[in-house]
């Protein structure tokens, strides 16, 4: 399969800082060697080198782009995800965290591996997103996570669950996950779920801090529904997307979620590959000899 040609690209980052102007610099002296248009997210108005550099909108990167490379952690890539992954734009994450699996490119390759990856020589694959609305109009998505919780440390809220308009169980616990494949190294990860292959269409269910010694994941079909309801005594709970944005459900809430029909498409390097980005990220033992 030939890669599509870039033409354009868009540079995105959540924060600015002099590390972050290194590499944007970098990145742009690279992509206009290429003859390659390059635009820069409003957010970054702070640097300094104004002759490399065409400061857009979110709107314009969108229309323009063939490409965008969000520079840090995977925080910054669910960011550049929700705003311009949702609409289409591929994205290269640039890699400044330390746990992400979502960003690749190591800056101390970034002259070679980008210069490849504009060549066309990239892998891309395609990462769902969950979105969720309620009956009272309040609607969001998640590439990673949707949380449904009491709000408060140490505080248990009831709720039932439902799938594909049958009833699962009903439960007391902090909260509720309900993740990606790509969220399953995320929060979830945290709160004892499995880690899932991004390629594996699923949807899992975590329940946080259940009040019940039987309580397991959950994993189920990615085009299930699945719908939320507060119960008993609890009056409200917060529901949040990617640890990012939020808004409050009540008693008179139906929360439905399922996937999207907008899909993330993920650019990695040719030489990406999963399991090895786990045995970096997580510890896990190296090969043997």
């Amino acid at each position: 399969m030939v890669n599509k040609q870039i033409k354009s690209i868009g540079i995105f980052s959540t924060t600015y800082n002099r590390r972050i102007e290194e590499i944007v610099l970098q990145c742009c002296e690279i992509i206009l060697n290429k003859g390659i248009e390059v635009t820069i997210s409003s957010n970054l108005k702070k640097l300094k080198n104004k002759k490399l550099i065409k400061l857009s909108s979110d709107e314009d990167i969108i229309k323009r782009s063939d490409l965008l490379l969000a520079i840090g952690g995977d925080g910054t890539i669910l960011s550049s995800s929700r705003i311009y992954g949702f609409k289409g734009v591929p994205i290269l994450g640039i890699n400044l965290g330390n746990l992400g699996f979502l960003a690749d490119i190591d800056p101390k390759n970034l002259a070679e591996t980008l210069t490849d990856v504009l060549e066309g020589q990239y892998a891309t694959d395609e990462r769902i997103f969950l979105e969720a609305r309620s009956n009272k109009g309040s609607s969001n998505k998640a590439l990673n996570e949707i949380v449904v919780h009491s709000g408060a440390v140490a505080k248990l809220m009831e709720y039932t669950l439902e799938i594909d308009n049958k009833f699962v169980f009903r439960q007391k616990a902090d909260g509720i996950i309900i993740c990606t494949p790509t969220g399953s190294t995320a929060y979830s990860l945290s709160g004892g779920g499995p880690i899932i292959h991004p390629h594996v269409n699923t949807i899992l269910l975590l329940p946080m801090l259940p009040h019940s010694l039987t309580a397991r994941p959950l994993i189920v079909s990615d085009n299930s529904k699945i719908e939320i309801k507060i119960e008993g005594r609890t009056k409200k709970a917060n529901v949040n997307f990617d640890g990012q944005e939020s808004f409050v459900i009540n008693k008179e809430t139906n929360l439905k979620i399922n996937k999207s029909k907008k899909v993330l498409n993920l650019v990695h390097p040719i030489s990406h590959d999963f399991y090895s980005a786990s045995r970096n990220k997580l510890g896990w033992s190296a090969e043997t000899q």
